[in-house]
């Protein structure tokens, strides 16, 4: 595994990627930070995979919509919250979704009925590659900007963005 880091106009990220996928993306200091990795021993470099999403970051930032799909992305995770990051991904640029829509979008994936509004919250705040996995573009059922690992700050402006591109 090799580790890189990124300066986004919201603050630095750390990319972390094997041979084949990227396994995460996160801010400096946010919640759930490297997830289960051990950052401190991954050597820093570059390759392929880290070079493909920084491309994909700078396009994202330029105000482009970079499609998901050509990532090689693989979180390392629970079947139910690789469900709950599936739905996340089918989220178009600039629009949200509530954590009850994914709630809902599950159980009509699966029989019987799987998740909770407040399962999907805790699948959504651990995801380890965020912004490419847009967590961001979830809402409270209220249309309020509720929990982001990254801080609501960073939610409110990605959305803004978003909506102004």
């Amino acid at each position: 595994m090799l580790q890189t880091t990124y300066d986004s106009p919201l603050g630095q990220l750390t990319l972390l990627a094997n041979e084949i996928h990227l396994l995460g993306l996160w801010y400096q200091n946010q919640a759930h930070f490297g997830a289960h990795y051990s950052l401190k021993t991954i050597d820093h470099g570059t390759s392929p995979i880290l070079q493909q999403t920084i491309r994909w970051l700078e396009d994202y930032f330029n105000g482009h919509h970079p499609a998901i799909a050509p990532l090689p992305l693989h979180p390392q995770t629970t079947p139910f919250r690789q469900q709950v990051y599936q739905i996340l991904t089918t989220i178009p640029y600039g629009q949200t979704m509530s954590y009850q829509q994914i709630a809902d979008r599950l159980s009509e994936l699966n029989s019987p009925k799987m998740g909770s509004a407040r399962a999907v919250g805790g699948a959504v705040g651990h995801n380890p590659i965020g912004i490419i996995i847009p967590c961001h573009r979830v809402i409270g059922s209220n249309g309020s900007l509720i929990g982001y690992a990254g801080g609501l700050k960073r939610k409110r402006q990605l959305l803004a963005f978003e909506q102004r591109n």
